[in-house]
């Protein structure tokens, strides 16, 4: 199973206020961790909305619509994320109450979201095997 713990921005991360050095370590030994008991598969923090896209669909079937940043609600939106592989969703939860506070004021809060798996959208199984053949030429083809 795989969840995604999505850190939310605050005003700070907005902002572009980076982690301080204690909180930039404490989170690179909780990703160590993370890979030693190998449930890792990424981590990455985002800059902030002012530098973002937002692609909406207003209409059913119709042209896309594209916003610039910045976006307005800090609360809805996201400072960064940790993706991982574990056996149930406690295990996810014990990982993500061991994530230090994301920004280091007391202001961190994290969503544990669980990621479909292929198998949950389709059981068409040529649907599936293109997939499955997309997800193995991705983890396979290093990137230029």
């Amino acid at each position: 199973m795989r969840f995604m713990m999505i850190a939310k921005a605050t005003t700070d991360s907005e902002n572009g206020v980076l982690p301080s050095s204690e909180l930039f370590d404490a989170m690179a030994r909780y990703n160590e961790e993370l890979a030693r008991a190998g449930v890792l598969v990424a981590a990455e923090g985002l800059h902030p909305s002012a530098g973002a896209i937002r692609i909406s669909y207003p209409e059913p079937g119709g042209k896309p619509k594209v916003t610039d940043g910045p976006f307005t609600e800090a609360k809805e939106l996201i400072a960064g994320f940790t993706l991982i592989e574990v056996k149930s969703r406690e295990e996810a939860i014990e990982w993500a109450m061991r994530m230090p506070d994301p920004h280091g004021f007391g202001q961190g809060q994290i969503e544990l979201h669980q990621v479909f798996e292929a198998l949950e959208l389709t059981s068409d199984p040529e649907a599936l095997a293109k997939e499955n053949e997309m997800r193995e030429r991705v983890t396979r083809k290093p990137r230029a």
